[in-house]
Formats: structure tokens, sequence, C-alpha cells
């Protein structure tokens, strides 16, 4: 049993406090999982005094069996703890419901916002997956970071620049629409350099061997939790996933690796759409859509029993879209 909050909608400020299960798995989830508690407000996180060892995008889990915490020590770096996983989900119900969210006044909405929603969600449930590894330690992140690279312009050789958006636990589809498509127009219209841009332009007037003793040096930093805040803001590399929707652009999905640099835990890429012949049960043959999405995930963060979990809570939720469009009744608060 976990103590939650229960909110009125996506950004009401009144809450009632109660008491909830939490999801069946994370019940009998083994040592990541357990002892999770539930926000006390509808936030991110509920306010919490910084404490010696916390860092500025996330605090330090304290209560993690040794052998969990042990695993950074052993793994040192994300591409020593890839785990890949693929899979396909059946689409004719998700596009029967993406048209209807077309017609009723949000256009151009397609399965990339589908799955940022349903990922935000799983979050909201399995606050496991948003946690992060930096400096050899685990900690949970404050907020939902999502990144993703856009090109200015729809042509080969157009600059590509990052996003990175900030999400609750709380949002829903609709949130999801409005913040993304927000974000970007922002960033494709304004026709000005984004911080991660300025950022990049700065370091690359340095020459190449003070340029590689910067890096370095931010990497020391970077393990310590000494990174300037603005840095981390503008950072493509600090964040809670990175969701990219390859079909848009005609390509298969793809495993995408995890950057060592950084504390990015979960790269997922959808694929393009597939016909394929299925048998019924009754041996008829039937035409059915599918689309391919493959990830990679930092396996320090939580044990595979519970990523097992999130992919099928993450797959109910792709299969019944319309449970996004209201926000979770409970949202579930990482161990202390």
């Amino acid at each position: 049993m976990a103590t939650s909050t229960t909110a009125t909608d996506s950004t009401t400020a009144t809450a009632t406090t109660t008491t909830a299960t939490e999801p069946a798995a994370a019940d009998t989830a083994s040592t990541s999982a357990a002892t999770s508690a539930a926000t006390a407000r509808p936030a991110s996180t509920r306010t919490r005094k910084r404490r010696i060892g916390d860092r500025r995008e996330g605090r330090r889990l304290r209560t993690l069996p040794s052998y969990n915490a042990l695993t950074p020590f052993i793994m040192k770096k994300k591409n020593d703890a890839n785990n890949f996983l693929s899979d396909s989900i059946e689409i004719s119900e998700i596009e029967k419901y993406l048209r209807n969210k077309r017609i009723n006044g949000y256009p151009g909405i397609g399965i990339l916002h589908l799955f940022i929603a349903a990922y935000i969600r799983v979050v909201s449930q399995y606050p496991g997956v948003n946690r992060f590894v930096s400096g050899q330690r685990i900690f949970a992140r404050h907020e939902i970071e999502y990144l993703m690279t856009i090109k200015k312009e729809m042509k080969v050789d157009a600059e590509e620049t990052t996003v990175k958006m900030s999400f609750t636990p709380w949002d829903t589809i609709d949130d999801v629409y409005r913040k993304f498509n927000a974000e970007v127009e922002k960033v494709r219209n304004a026709g000005e350099d984004t911080g991660t841009d300025d950022a990049a332009n700065m370091l690359m007037k340095f020459p190449r061997l003070i340029l590689k003793f910067i890096i370095c040096f931010l990497g020391i930093l970077d393990y310590f939790g000494r990174v300037p805040k603005s840095l981390i803001e503008a950072s493509p590399f600090h964040g809670s996933m990175i969701i990219t929707d390859l079909g848009s652009i005609g390509s298969p999905a793809l495993y995408h690796h995890l950057y060592n640099f950084g504390n990015i835990p979960v790269f997922i890429a959808i694929g393009t759409k597939q016909k394929r012949l299925e048998l019924n049960a009754d041996g008829s043959v039937a035409e059915r859509k599918y689309v391919e999405y493959k990830c990679v995930m930092d396996e320090r963060i939580v044990d595979g029993f519970y990523f097992s979990q999130v992919v099928k809570y993450f797959k109910t939720l792709l299969k019944k879209p319309q449970v996004l469009e209201e926000p979770p009744e409970t949202v579930v608060e990482d161990i202390d």
C-alpha cells in the first residue's frame, strides 16, 4: 500500500490525500520498487529539503539495497549496462483514436505524442524508470524531462537543434500535445539558437586540445554534481528519456546507444508502420497493421522484473489511449 494523492484535473493545486494500492506488479517487485511512497501534491515531486549528496536535477536514493547501490561501481558506464528491447504493437485502434483526436481539435497529433504521454503515465506509477546514475550513485529525478532532436527545416542540409521540455506525472495526452507543439513551434519559428546551440557554439570557439580538457573537466564536475545549472538545462545529455519517431521520416526502428556523458537512462525509437497477415482463431487470414519500436535502457536504475512490468503497463496504455485523457488518480513517489 502507498499513500497517494488524488487530483481533480491535470492543473489544479487542490488535492485530497488517500490511500491507494500501487500497480500489482509494483507490490511484488523486488528491491528496486519496495516501499515507494506517493506524492503529497500534484507536481513532479513533493517538496523535500535538499540534503548533502543530492543533485540539482534529482535526490540521491539512500534506502537502496546494497546490491543495487553497488551496480554502478561494477558497470561504470552506460554502455556496460545497456539492455535492448524490440517490440511491436497493433495500431488499428490507435489510428482510429488519433484520427478522432485530429477531427476534434488536435491537428497533427500523432503516435509520438501518444508514446510520450504513455511514458509519462508509466513514470507516475513506476517512478523507478525516472531514476538516473551519476557519479556512481543512483538518483530519483525531480522532473520528467523529454528530449528530442529536430530539424529547423525539413531539408537534408538543414541545421539540427535539441529541444528539452519538462512534464509532470499528472500530465495528460492533451497536455503533452500542447506543451510539445508549443516548444517545437517556438524553435522553428524563432529563427534563433536554443540554449543547446549557444553552448555548443561557445565551446567550438576553443582549440581542440583546450576543448578536450574542458569536456574532461565538465565530466569531473558532473561526477560530483557541480555542473552549473544553466549548462544542465541546456544539455541534450541530461534528462529522463529520448523518444524519436523514425517512422515519420520513413526509417525503421533502431537501437540507439545511450550517451556515457550525462544521465539519460532510456532511448526509444519508433519505426515505420508494417502490415502483417495473421491467422484468426477460425483459420481465416486477416491483415493487421503494426508499428515496431526499440528501446535501450540503463539496467542499473531498476532490476529486470521492474522493467518487465513497466513494459507491460506501457503497452496496456498504448492499447487504451483514452485512459491518457484524464490525469492519474494517484501518483507514486520513489523510495527515499
